[in-house]
């Protein structure tokens, strides 16, 4: 805590009383300075109510911080993309669709796929080449980086 002269309007008072405080957090490195008020105890409790204030809104700030990122390792949240979604049944269509492979709609096979047919095998083997593809490129881009 400092105290220095006070700025601005106000005569010989100002130019000869240290009523003026700045007060430096030093571990988050947060300044407030406070020279409203004509006392100097007034303008220190002043600005420890204000820098009291910053530090709570910086601890919210990191706290909301810290949610989002649990929330999105969670969900696995990739460029903001709050859908999640792996698979579509759309019974009016009798079409099922899996997400995690471009292009993958089975039309006209529903019923088929929800009783372990042939169209849900067909789904599983295209859903299990699409994954070996994407590790076979990960490892091309890996050993040419």
């Amino acid at each position: 805590i400092e105290t220095m002269r006070s700025s601005g309007a106000g005569g010989q008072s100002v130019n000869k009383v240290e009523s003026a405080v700045r007060i430096t957090h030093i571990p988050s490195g947060i300044v407030v300075s406070c020279q409203d008020q004509r006392s100097q105890s007034q303008n220190r409790e002043q600005a420890k109510r204000v820098l009291l204030s910053r530090l709570r809104a910086r601890k919210a700030a990191e706290l909301a911080a810290a949610a989002t990122a649990a929330r999105r390792a969670q969900l696995g949240v990739v460029a903001g993309e709050r859908s999640d979604r792996i698979r579509t049944y759309n019974y009016p269509q009798a079409r099922v669709t899996d997400h995690r492979v471009p292009g993958l709609s089975l039309n006209g096979s529903l019923a088929d796929v929800m009783v372990g047919g042939s169209s849900a095998e067909t789904l599983l083997e295209r859903l299990r080449q699409y994954h070996i593809d994407q590790e076979a490129q990960l490892l091309i881009e890996r050993a040419f980086s």
